[in-house]
Parts: C-alpha cells; structure tokens; sequence
C-alpha cells in the first residue's frame, strides 16, 4: 500500500533522530575511554609525588615527622619500602579511571552547549566555563576517592607520631569501613573543600590547554586535532602547572580536612573557614604551601602524560571507529 508523504518524513525524522542518537552516545562513550585511559596514566606517574605532598601537607605542625621533601621520600621508602610510595594507589587507580572519564567526557560533551556546529572550537570564556562546569560534577567522584587516599596516606603519620595503631588495612578496607560506619556523608567529607578547588583549577586548567593549543593551531596553519604530541604535552604541561601554582593552597585545606577524623564529633576542622584559620595560625602563608615541591614536581609530566594520552586514544577511536 503506497504510504503518504506525511509517513515518509515521519519515518524519515524518526531515522535521522535515531542516527544522532547513536552519534551522541558513540562520541560520549570515546570520551569514557580516553579519560579512563588517561586516568591510568596520571595515576601511575604522579601518585608517588602525590603520597609525599599529602604527607607533608598533613603532618602535625608541633611533631615533624619529615624535615622536608628527601627525608620524607627516604623514611617512606626505609619503613614502608618502594611500595609506600603508592599506598593507598588502589583508591585512585580505580577512582581515577572514573573520575578521568567523567572529567573529560563531562568537559567534551559541555562544549556542545556552547558550539555554533558540531566540533567548532570556542572562545576562551566559554572554555572555562566547560572548565568550571566540569569542576563542579568531578567533585562528586573525585571527592569519595581522594578521601580514601589521603586517609590511607596520612595514617603512617598517626603510628609513628602518637603510636596509633593503623586503622585501615588498605584502601578498600578503608572505604568499606567509612561507608559502614557514617554512610553517604561520611564519604563526601570535605566535600565543599573539593569544590572550591575544582571549580576554579578545572576552569583555569582547561581554558589555558584549549587556549594553548589553538595559538599553535593558529601558528601552523592546521586544525586541533592535527597538532604534533610535543604540542598537546606542552599544553597539558602548562595547564597543570597553573592549575596546581595558583590554587594549591585551596588543595591544602582541602587534603587537611580529608585527612580529619571520619567522625564529625572528633574532627579539628568544622568548616572550611575554621580550617583557614587553624592552618594560618600554625604557620602563616607558608603553612598553605608546605609539600609544594612535589606537588610541582607532579605537574608538568603527569598532566602532560595525562593530556596526551587522552587526546591519542581520542583520534584512534574517531579513526576506527
């Protein structure tokens, strides 16, 4: 039976809306696997530098255990061994793959509210507001997997300095006692602390890799995603190293208030504004830079690994598939 052109476009819209439905979900599920990927990456090169800054960060001010960034690297690996510089890895190794996918298919697929057509680059401003957009949902994931890490990171702190006797085995254990014991706001402790670095470095980290990577697009005369791997480095590189030099003292308060007892009637901090305070009056200014050296030292070949892998497994998956 011959059918109406009216069924025709019906049909035909209903074919059209399928296809970019399966677009939509192929490009969101590339951007899953590329920042999982990249997660593996920033976690295997930078989580060494990360247990010695948490570790500097959060020792008591009055009971130095470490004077300074070699002798904490060298009493983690005399009394823990090699693999004391990746305690409590398991945390963001596996936390890391999530939260990497969910930063960067959240960064990606926010662009396209702002694209005038699909794959068009956009000002700087409205990168950073993807950036800040982005910040504010990885909070969610990045906050649970940072608290098991630096509770696992912190606790050698604890035994050696007051001899208390460890009290996770390892970060699963960690993470299954505090969901146990003080359920869903146990394991969003300090979250308003992540948030208020996220959103800024995310915003700032973001805007300067885009903004980075489009004058060398402009430089050579070719698109993004053709750009050598030394320049999208370069570009991660740079963005890390802001990220970390101009709001590593949000990252300070943050790891303090993580690392604060998981039960919110014995903590030291009761709020951000406290935290400040507290930290301020145990050393000044400097008291919010202490582990900074690592910390940098991370920056530059993790996020330029992390950048770099993210973008090759990209162009790989839109080449075959």
């Amino acid at each position: 039976m011959p059918r109406t052109l009216r069924e025709v476009e019906v049909k035909d819209d209903a074919t059209v809306e399928k296809g970019s439905t399966a677009k939509a979900f192929g490009s969101f599920f590339k951007d899953v696997i590329a920042g999982t990927t990249g997660g593996i990456a920033i976690c295997l090169i930078g989580h060494p530098f990360d247990t010695l800054k948490v570790r500097l960060q959060t020792q008591p001010t009055d009971h130095r255990l470490y004077n300074g960034l070699y002798d904490c690297f060298k009493k983690t690996v005399k009394w823990e061994g090699v693999g004391g510089l990746y305690r409590g890895v398991g945390s963001p190794l596996v936390g890391q793959m999530f939260f990497r996918a969910t930063l960067f298919s959240t960064f990606f697929q926010s662009q396209q509210l702002f694209a005038k057509s699909p794959g068009a680059r956009l000002t700087e401003d409205e990168y950073m507001l993807c950036g800040a957009l982005t910040g504010a949902v990885v909070s969610f994931v990045e906050g649970p997997v940072d608290l098991f890490k630096s509770k696992m990171q912190a606790q050698i702190i604890r035994e050696k300095v007051y001899g208390i006797k460890p009290e996770y085995r390892n970060v699963f254990d960690c993470a299954g006692q505090i969901t146990r014991n003080f359920g869903i706001r146990g394991i969003y402790q300090a979250l308003p602390a992540v948030a208020l670095r996220n959103i800024p470095a995310n915003a700032t980290y973001f805007a300067t890799v885009e903004d980075v990577r489009g004058r060398f697009a402009k430089h050579f005369g070719k698109p993004v995603k053709d750009l050598p791997s030394y320049v999208t480095m370069a570009a991660g590189g740079f963005g890390g190293v802001l990220y970390w030099s101009l709001y590593y003292p949000a990252d300070v308060i943050k790891s303090a208030m993580q690392a604060d007892n998981a039960d919110i009637r014995k903590r030291k901090y009761g709020n951000i504004r406290n935290c400040i305070d507290i930290l301020y009056a145990e050393g000044g200014v400097l008291r919010f830079y202490r582990g900074f050296t690592p910390c940098m030292m991370r920056s530059i070949p993790a996020n330029a690994a992390m950048f770099t892998v993210v973008e090759q497994v990209r162009h790989l998956l839109n080449l075959y598939f």
